[in-house]
């Protein structure tokens, strides 16, 4: 069965156009600033848990009062 050129151009257009969709989204997506964007978003989710927020304060003290007892040393 032949296929008739014009419907043979639509379908290339289609296609043409879903491709430049598909190209446009993993731009976006290898893009470093979105990269970025994405990794601060997570880092500040996981600090902003209870558990994880306290016990980097307390760690924090602990090498802070570690130093500060190495130097009246």
């Amino acid at each position: 069965m032949a296929r008739d050129p014009e419907n043979i151009q639509r379908e290339i257009e289609k296609t043409r156009d879903a491709l430049a969709e598909s190209l446009d989204a993993l731009a976006d997506r290898a893009n470093p600033k979105t990269l970025i964007e994405g990794s601060k978003e997570q880092i500040a989710e996981k600090l902003a848990d209870p558990k994880i927020k306290y016990t980097l304060i307390a760690v924090g003290t602990l090498v802070g009062l570690a130093v500060v007892r190495s130097i009246f040393r």
